[in-house]
């Protein structure tokens, strides 16, 4: 006689995930990053054209002349220049520089400029002065001495950087480390304004050159040059 056991069902507590449903799931994830990364790239891309559209050429001094004031700019420091009433007094003045942010105008009048710099400067290294009581004058040591300024502070018109023009006479004061970086920088600005190849992708080139006529029995027709 056969005997047949009750065995009692179980609840099913949930399924378990099998090492497909894993590997799926995080290729599922991969391609969600994927996208959201090339969709950021995507974005930023648009809009560095747009600001390249709309950026304007700087003033001699590889600044911008405003409304209400100019500015200027070597690698070093930025110069800002704001005309004010003939016969002004220093005490009337309001300058307020700090870090990361510059505010200056008259006493019971309007600021001239008040936003956050471009980049940060050395506050102790910053100075204004009032010139023959009709222009107050800034000097602001920049914290990063191999950067140009797009613009002053935020909401200034932006300038297109690939156009400065830096004076050779100031270069010839700087270290020869830090010259040869600085010329590399303008070499490498100029190349890309042209659409020509800049001086890393010039040495890649030679030096491929340079093993291809090392190795003639090797096949480099696939080879890309630049």
């Amino acid at each position: 006689m056969a005997i047949i056991s009750e065995v009692e069902e179980q609840p099913a507590v949930g399924k378990a995930s099998t090492p497909a449903m894993v590997v799926e799931k995080d290729i599922a994830e991969t391609v969600v990053e994927k996208e959201a990364a090339d969709n950021g790239k995507t974005t930023d891309n648009a809009a560095k054209e747009e600001e390249k559209k709309t950026a304007l050429a700087p003033n001699k001094g590889n600044g911008l002349d405003m409304e209400k004031y100019s500015w200027g700019q070597s690698l070093q420091e930025v110069t800002i220049n704001i005309p004010v009433p003939p016969g002004t007094k220093s005490r009337s003045i309001l300058c307020e520089i700090k870090t990361n942010h510059l505010k200056v105008g008259l006493k019971g009048q309007p600021t001239i400029i008040d936003g956050d710099f471009f980049k940060p400067v050395k506050v102790e290294d910053c100075f204004w002065s009032l010139e023959d009581q009709k222009s107050v004058s800034l000097l602001l040591t920049k914290q990063d001495r191999m950067d140009w300024w797009k613009y002053l502070v935020k909401g200034d018109p932006v300038i297109d950087t690939q156009k400065v023009e830096p004076e050779s006479s100031r270069l010839s004061d700087l270290d020869l480390e830090t010259r040869s970086t600085v010329e590399k920088m303008m070499f490498d600005q100029r190349q890309k304004s042209l659409g020509l190849p800049t001086s890393d992708e010039i040495q890649k080139e030679e030096l491929l050159k340079q093993f291809m006529s090392q190795h003639p029995e090797m096949n480099f027709s696939n080879a890309k040059m630049g």
